[in-house]
Parts: structure tokens; sequence; C-alpha cells
């Protein structure tokens, strides 16, 4: 028998080999070890052929088959991956890559938590929660598939429900994912299920910010079929678990579970379809669940769980405060008196404040007065970002480039410069300058990169050592800070209007999401919505309204026929060439409208477009949407485009959500 594979570390090509008598069961998607020259390499089988191919050259052996976990659905998972998001087997796999080649000596097989840890035992539920949390164990006993969604008021509890399910779970020997949108947050979730939950439990991170050292050590559990609780944003659901008994999505909603880069697997997705494969239960938790799975309660049978009230403290005054007035001049155009009083009063009474703003950085854009000229990146097709000091910075591809002494258009001086919007930097000098006696600490994807600070920032919010926190979506959810008592939004209704279907849904949940962080542990907090102009959504603010939101947006929806009422689907087309990636994306619309006219009269296909960021380090982009009732449509149509020539890259993402 002989194998196609693809190496790991540089799957474009397929190799040929032997696959020795000693390894007959060998099967596709297995990784084994190849000669390559002087070298042996990690490499995933692809296919597998019984008559010798005529070549020739001399058809080396496979030299063994590494180490997996034995996990009897793990082969059709991955199958299902590769043809719903139309992505190389080899790709995927080369996830893992790091974690067999590791050498076996580093890693001692042991706990993340040294047993000597003190204990704190689960709190005893409230009703609301036992009813969940039974209903939940009880799908756990019976091994069935049943997609759960946890809606629960921020504050109310839901994290007490996922610690006692990931109890039940270990008790039984069975291993968990549990899946957050982002690094910060799974890296918090790990350090606060490590303090509570009993000490022997096998808790580990599993995301890019852990070493390679405790990857290998989970990789060995599971080699071992050790119960597990695995906690990650994206690669946990990658992994082959024999023992999979539970998956969790915490923040179900968030876009972020999307990844940026090609293939763009939905970590969600994948989640829900791998626990119906395994027969598993899955508990999707939030407390602005997506539309789409509300709908999937009505449509589908999902079962939902709500939690109504806080289990502390209570829900915020909610105050929109119009930015654009007529009244007598303030201090800022970005702080209203009415903000600037409420800073005040709870710096007065030593309280802490949330200032948000969904941008970083010092101010949008750098413009010339004289000529109109917008300091642009020369790669993207965007504007830079002013940073202080005199820096500009394009947030995608980071070009740096110091601010000139006149303008590039017309060499007028840089006096002539303004600085339009408004970023994290210039809040936190605002408030300095309003407030010179605050303690003011930042919180963007600058400041939290890097994760050491970003955890001293938390520790010092905790501590009570920072008044003032400014910050951008990172602060929008999962963090417990039990003296903040006002949340300030500087400009509310910047996302309402992007180009996408769920940008109101999106921009919403995010509102409700920073408005939770006030009032978790007090009577008396307030939440200050600050707007350039009115909006009906604004009526929602408060999260005790969500579904009377849902029962409007899902009104909208099906009036417009966007999903959860229609699947769709986006292919992308790159190349450095504009007119090359334009005509590429012209020549796929005209074979699509023709085999639509077809042979699927269901389907509408929607372009080409050009992205509102068409170009991103010198590569230009284009898109087509597809339409259609059944998404097994759409990725024929996108099979059938893709089998002609082109010059630009193409690229298929189901579902797309940012």
């Amino acid at each position: 028998m002989f194998a196609h594979v693809k190496l790991l570390n540089k799957f474009s090509h397929t190799f040929l080999y032997h696959v020795p008598a000693e390894l007959q069961d060998l099967q596709v998607g297995d990784i084994v070890q190849v000669p390559l020259q002087k070298r042996l390499e990690s490499a995933v089988i692809v296919a597998q052929t019984l008559q010798q191919p005529d070549v020739s050259y001399t058809i080396r052996s496979i030299v063994r088959k590494e180490p997996m976990p034995d996990d009897v659905h793990y082969t059709k998972f991955i199958g299902w991956l590769c043809y719903y998001y139309q992505a190389d087997r080899a790709l995927l796999n080369s996830r893992i890559r790091h974690f067999i080649e590791q050498k076996e000596s580093e890693v001692p097989l042991a706990p993340l938590i040294s047993p000597d840890a003190s204990r704190t035992l689960l709190r005893s539920l409230t009703h609301e929660q036992q009813i969940a949390t039974n209903y939940i164990n009880h799908a756990l006993d019976t091994g069935v598939y049943a997609p759960t969604l946890v809606h629960g008021v921020t504050g109310s509890g839901k994290t007490e429900i996922y610690k006692h399910i990931l109890s039940h779970a270990l008790d039984m020997g069975k291993s968990t994912i549990l899946l957050l949108p982002e690094v910060t947050l799974a890296v918090q979730f790990a350090h606060r299920l490590t303090q509570e939950l009993d000490p022997t439990y096998p808790i580990f991170s599993f995301h890019s910010a852990t070493s390679a050292k405790d990857k290998k050590t989970v990789w060995k559990r599971l080699i071992a079929g050790q119960p597990t609780i695995i906690i990650g944003v994206h690669l946990p659901i990658l992994l082959p678990i024999g023992n999979l008994g539970l998956i969790i999505v915490d923040e179900e909603h968030e876009v972020g579970y999307q990844e940026k880069k090609h293939p763009k697997i939905n970590s969600k997705e994948a989640a829900i379809m791998r626990a119906y494969m395994n027969s598993i239960p899955i508990v999707l938790g939030s407390a602005t669940p997506s539309i789409t799975s509300l709908h999937a309660v009505e449509s589908k049978g999902w079962k939902l769980f709500t939690l109504h009230t806080r289990f502390a403290g209570s829900f915020p005054e909610i105050k929109v405060v119009p930015l654009r007035t007529k009244n007598a001049p303030r201090k800022h155009f970005w702080i209203t008196p009415v903000l600037e009083d409420t800073i005040a009063d709870r710096l007065a009474k030593k309280e802490q404040s949330i200032i948000f703003i969904n941008r970083r950085g010092h101010s949008f854009f750098i413009q010339c007065t004289s000529c109109s000229y917008i300091f642009s990146c020369t790669q993207c097709s965007v504007s830079l970002t002013f940073h202080a000091p005199e820096k500009l910075i394009c947030h995608y591809c980071g070009y740096t480039h110091q601010v000139p002494h006149q303008c590039p258009g017309c060499k007028a001086s840089s006096a002539t410069f303004i600085k339009k919007g408004v970023g994290t930097q210039q809040v936190v000098s605002l408030l300095q300058t309003l407030f010179p006696d605050a303690r003011i600490a930042r919180a963007d994807l600058d400041t939290t990169r890097e994760k050491k600070a970003w955890a001293t920032t938390v520790e010092k919010m905790h501590a009570r050592e920072i008044d003032i926190l400014v910050g951008t979506q990172t602060i929008t959810k999962g963090y417990d800070f039990a003296q903040v008592t006002l949340v300030g939004i500087l400009w509310a209704d910047l996302q309402f209007n992007f180009p996408l279907y769920n940008a109101t849904e999106t921009a919403l949940a995010q509102l409700i999401q920073v408005a939770g962080r006030a009032g978790r542990h007090t009577d008396n907090s307030v939440v200050i919505v600050q707007s350039m102009a009115e909006h009906e959504i604004f009526q929602y603010i408060q999260e005790t309204r969500f579904m009377d939101f849902y029962a409007h947006e899902i009104e909208q929806r099906m009036q417009v026929q966007y999903p959860p009422f229609i699947r769709m689907a986006q292919i992308e087309y790159k190349h450095t060439d504009s007119d090359t990636v334009h005509n590429d994306a012209q020549k796929s619309y005209d074979i699509i409208s023709e085999l639509i006219r077809i042979d699927y009269p269901q389907v509408t296909v929607l372009g080409p477009a050009q992205p509102p960021v068409h170009l991103i380090q010198s590569i230009h982009s284009r898109v087509l949407y597809l339409k259609g009732p059944d998404i097994k449509d759409l990725i024929s149509l996108y099979k059938s485009v893709v089998q002609e020539q082109f010059e630009s890259s193409l690229f298929f993402t189901p579902n797309p959500v940012r």
C-alpha cells in the first residue's frame, strides 16, 4: 500500500510514500513520520492507494505512526470541517504539529495546580441555576446531544453552573472543552477555576499564550485518556479527545469565535457540530445570546434556561446623553457635563468607573485643514491612527510613521493638522487633565497584548488601586469588578452603521455587556450612554429588555431574508494587482450566475464588492456573497467556481460574521 501525505509544516505539496507491512492499519488523517532528505518530518495522510504508482524515483517508506488520542469521531469531524470550510486537511492538522514534535522528556505528566492549593467549595445554586444544572447533568449521564442555551443577565451566576457541570463531567471520567472568545478571558477563566475548584482537578489552558510545555502535557493526557478540562479560544475544538463528554461555549454571541485568518473556522459552529457527532451536551451561555441561537430554540428544539436576577447588586440606571448640543460650551466635546459630574461623584465616593470607547490609539486620523489630505497606510486601505507621542500607526499591518512637519499633499505646516475622532490614549489624557488626582489606566489591544502587564492592571482594579479604567471591547465582557458603579460609553452609535447584516446585533450586545460591568455588587450604579444621534436601539440597552430586541430584530431578518432564515457564504479573492482581483471576481460572478439560472434557482449571488478594508499589506481583495436555503448548494457553487483557472487566491467562508 502507498500513501500520499502532506507535511504539517509545508502543506503546499503532496509526497508519496510506501506503507510498510507493520503499518497497514494506517488511515487517512493519521499523523506519521516520513523521511525527507536527511531528516524526519511530521505529515498527515491525505490519500491511499493499493496500486504502485508509476514514478521514476525510489519510493521511501513511512517510518512510524505518531500516537494519537483514541477518538473514534475525530476523522469524521475533521472531514466535516474540511468540507464545510473548503479547507486543506493538512492545514488543520498542522495546528497540532508542535505538540507531537516536542521531546517527551521535557514534560512531566502532572496536574497544572499544586495539590496543596486551597479549595473553595462549590456555592449553593439558586433555583434557576439548579434547574439548568440538573438538566445538563442528566444529559451528561445519558450521553445525548443536548444543545442548551443559558441566557443569564450579567452577574447572574452562569459560571456557577459551569463549575457544577465541569465537576460532574470529571466525576464521570469525562473531559470538557471550555471555549471563550478571547485569550485574555481564557487566561482569567483558567485562573478563576484553579482557585475555586478542587486543587486536584486537571485544568489546562490551551491557546496562543499557553507554553509549549503545557500544551504537550495536555497532549499526553489525551493520549492516556485521562479526564481533563481544556480552556481556550480556537485550538481546543481541533484536538482529538477520546473521552470528550461536554462542551461549554461562554459568551456564545461573540464574533471573536470566527478566526481572522483563512480558513475562518467559527469555533462555536465547530463545537456545535462536534457535540452532535459525539452525542454529548453542549452549553452556550451569554447575557446577550445571538439571534441565531435564540432562533434555534424556536426552530430546532434547543433547550433555553433564563437566569433573570443578578447574584448580587442591582441593574444600573441607564442615561442616554446627546453628544451634540447647543448648550453652553463644555471643557471637551467627548466628555459631557453629565459624565464629568458623575465621574467626580464616583471619585469622591472612592468608587471605580469604566469609560468605554471602541477605538484604541489617540485619535482616528489626522487631516490637513489646508488641502484635506488624510494620512493613510501605504499598504492598506485605511487611515493611520494617531498615537501619542507624534506617531501614526496602521492597526492592520503595523506600519508606523512619525507625524511629519509638513503636509505631504500641499506642503503646509503641521500647524494645519487636526485630529479627528477620539481614542483611548486621548481619553486618558483628557481625564488626567480633568481629574489630576485620579489613578487612570488604559485597556485596549495595545495594552492587553502584554499578558503580564494586563494581568497586573486587572489585579489593581480588584485591589481598588485604579479609579478609572479606559478601554475598548476588551473590558466589555467577563470581568467582575466589585466597586465599579459607573460605566461611561463615549460614542454609543459608532458601530451601528457598519455594512454588515448583524451590525446592530453586535453593537447592542457590546453596549449591554459593557453596561453590565456596573453595579454587580452594589445597588446604586449608572450607565451614561453618549451618542451623536438618537437611535431606536438605545431603548434595549437595559438588558432585561434584550428579548424585546430579539423580537424586533428577528422580524427584520425575516423580512429581508438574512440569517437565520437563509444561509450565507462569502467567497473572497486576493491578489497583489487590483485589476486582476476585480476581473477574477467578475468572472466568478458570471459563472455562478449561469449555474444559478440552470441548477440553483433558490440561490442569490451578490457582488463583486469591495470590502470596507480592501487592501491589507499590499494585497487587494474583493468578495462575492451567496444566499440560499441550503449550505450544500453554496458549497457546490464554490466548488464549481474553484475548478476554473484564476490568478487570484480564493477563500470560502460559510456564515461570515464580520
